[in-house]
This record gives structure tokens, C-alpha cells and sequence, in this order.
């Protein structure tokens, strides 16, 4: 015996898919997000590897250098695929505006780390990665609404 319903649902699924790839190939604002989402856990990762990498340097070091190698890869997938902007906007201008961003943003998570770990007596590492990931979460989307406008289509 077969259930009609159950027959119809693999076209369903690849109906939604079909959709939610369409989306994200899409310049509406949601496809841009699902892109910059996707680019800023790609760089995280090339982060991690540099950070592992090169930590016979020392801890500063290598966060300098990962810190700086990554966010340059995350500003050239922004202008290129998260924004489509790569016609548009030039290589120096998305390292100068999207690198000033992420300095802003590495400076308020670590100011936002810094008052956590002196107001709060031994914190649990859990407890100061929860602060971080909050900040970094506000200033991702405020470094997103930032470089959509940076790298917007110019209307004449």
C-alpha cells in the first residue's frame, strides 16, 4: 500500500532546497546574510588553523598574524561572493574599509573580555566564551549592515 503523501514529499524537499539555494545565490538581504554567514565560518576556521599553526611564535603572535591573514581572506570572499561587489569595489578600498571594521570589532570584544574577567571573580571559560560570542555576534551584525552599505551598488 502507498500513501500518496508520503510519494509527493522528495518533491517538497527539493522544491525547498531548490528555493533556499536560490536565496542564498540571491542579493536580497537574507542571501547576503546566508553568504556572510558562511564566509565569516570559513575564515574562523582558516583563523583556528593559523592560530594552531604558528603558535610556537607565542599566543600574541600568532592571533596578530591569524587575526590579520583571516580577515583579509573574509574582506576579498565579502566583496567578491558575499556582496557581488568585485566589479564594483576595488581590492585596497574592501581591505581598508572591511579591515577597519574588523578592528573595531576585535577591539570591543576584547574591552567587553577585559571588564567580564575584572568584574567577575574566576570566571568559567564557558562564561568568558559566552561573552565573546555575544559581542561577536553584535558586531557581525553590525559589521554585516556596515559592508552591505560599504559595497552597495552605486545608482547614477
Amino acid at each position: 500500500m502507498t500513501c500518496p503523501s508520503l510519494l509527493s514529499r522528495p518533491a517538497a524537499v527539493a522544491d525547498l532546497a531548490g528555493g533556499a539555494v536560490a536565496l542564498a545565490r540571491s542579493d536580497r538581504t537574507l542571501g547576503q546574510f546566508a553568504r556572510f554567514v558562511m564566509v565569516g565560518g570559513f575564515s574562523s576556521a582558516v583563523y583556528a588553523l593559523l592560530f594552531w599553526l604558528l603558535h610556537d611564535l607565542g599566543g600574541v603572535q600568532a592571533n596578530v598574524i591569524g587575526s590579520a591573514l583571516s580577515s583579509m581572506l573574509a574582506n576579498e570572499l565579502h566583496r567578491r561572493l558575499t556582496f557581488h561587489a568585485g566589479e564594483r569595489v576595488g581590492w585596497f578600498t574592501a581591505q581598508w574599509e572591511g579591515g577597519a571594521l574588523a578592528v573595531a570589532g576585535m577591539i570591543a570584544t576584547s574591552l567587553a573580555l577585559s571588564w567580564f574577567t575584572a568584574t567577575v571573580t574566576d570566571p568559567a571559560v564557558v562564561a568568558e566564551f559566552a561573552v565573546i560570542a555575544l559581542v561577536t555576534a553584535t558586531i557581525g551584525t553590525l559589521r554585516f549592515l556596515a559592508l552591505r552599505w560599504v559595497f552597495r551598488p552605486q545608482h547614477v
